[in-house]
């Protein structure tokens, strides 16, 4: 990893009517890294990202903090000081037609910003990049004549992507990419700029409310709730090692559960002893996160929860057996190779593994 951040940003703050749209923000963000910010509607993460990169100035509220990009801070400069480092931060939006005109060609969408920045000699030589930019996206030459409606919603967010690229930026914003199309286009895309991604050694921000974008897309994921950040790591730690019950619960599913440990250490589940797990010291009521996929059905007894099965859901490449332990409901997910045979009003135990259940403090 290069020692030195392209993007360091340190508590940034913008607040507006007594409410924080951000607050005490700080990251690091390293060349041809992807940052996640991942959150519900609501929680700042598209407010942070265009306020870090000056992208929209405030309005109703000051901003605190330091962002530097490139060597200066982006919140001290002047509106002119701003303007060239603009140049070097293109964002892609949610819908892809805000960057391209209808009445222009793909071609023209590609060599006009070219033009403005007076990238490349001539004509000739802004169509040479853009047919080769186009190549980079997935686009062959013919797209160089077609109009925006010509093209599927993956299409036009790949020419969007294209035009930003047509002037060798630093640094991507992608606000909400792909949240317009599909759920299967959607995965599909996912997949395809990350590697476009991972091609071009680009350093991107994206902004999304799609947590399996962010695990697929990202080399660090920023979890925010209500303008705060609750975690930022890597996706298998959020995954695994989640900091909270907002974490565990936002990021995939997971099994919430009540757990007590008396004086000796010894720990019940839903008020039912547990061999093996232990809550740490001086810790006496916890919450635990066990993924359903860790969560292995048996037969009842032996140190295992016991439940009822309530509901069996087979997804084909997963079945998903719902469990009633005390009045909560317990996920536990197996592949078909592995297929429990319980059906519903089956009583079962429920083995819960001290390596993977997360010990969330009260």
């Amino acid at each position: 990893m290069n020692a030195t951040p392209l993007l360091s940003v340190r508590n940034l703050t913008h607040t507006w009517d007594g409410v924080h749209g951000c607050h005490d923000v700080d990251f690091d963000l390293y060349p041809g890294e992807v940052l996640c910010v991942v959150g519900e509607s609501g929680s700042g993460k598209t407010t942070m990202g265009l306020t870090l990169l000056r992208l929209h100035e405030p309005n109703g509220g000051p901003v605190g903090g330091r962002v530097m990009f490139d060597g200066k801070d982006l919140l001290a400069l002047s509106r002119r000081e701003l303007l060239p480092m603009r140049r070097r931060i293109q964002v892609v939006f949610q819908n892809p037609y805000a960057s391209l005109n209808p009445r222009f060609t793909i071609g023209q969408t590609l060599t006009e910003p070219m033009a403005i920045h007076g990238i490349g000699r001539d004509g000739a030589e802004r169509e040479a990049r853009a047919r080769a930019l186009l190549g980079k996206v997935g686009l062959d030459d013919s797209a160089m004549h077609k109009y925006p409606h010509e093209f599927s919603g993956g299409q036009r967010q790949r020419v969007a992507i294209a035009r930003a690229l047509s002037i060798s930026p630093k640094l991507f914003l992608l606000d909400e990419p792909l949240s317009a199309l599909d759920a299967k286009l959607r995965e599909a895309m996912q997949v395809e700029l990350r590697q476009l991604q991972q091609k071009l050694g680009i350093t991107t921000i994206v902004v999304t409310h799609d947590q399996r974008e962010a695990m697929t897309m990202a080399d660090t994921v920023v979890v925010m709730n209500r303008g705060e950040i609750r975690q930022a790591a890597s996706p298998i730690e959020i995954y695994r090692r989640p900091a909270d019950t907002f974490v565990a619960d936002f990021i995939g599913s997971t099994n919430l559960l009540e757990a007590e440990a008396d004086s000796a250490g010894r720990v019940t589940v839903l008020g039912q002893p547990v061999a093996g797990i232990s809550l740490g010291p001086n810790i006496s009521k916890a919450t635990l996160s066990v993924r359903p996929e860790d969560v292995h059905l048996t037969a009842p007894g032996d140190g295992a929860l016991s439940g009822t099965v309530t509901f069996v859901r087979d997804l084909g490449g997963t079945i998903e057996t719902f469990v009633d332990v005390a009045g909560r409901q317990i996920i536990a997910v197996s592949t078909p190779r592995a297929r429990p045979d319980v059906s519903v009003g089956h009583p079962v135990g429920l083995v819960l593994l001290p390596d993977v259940c997360v010990v969330l403090a009260k």
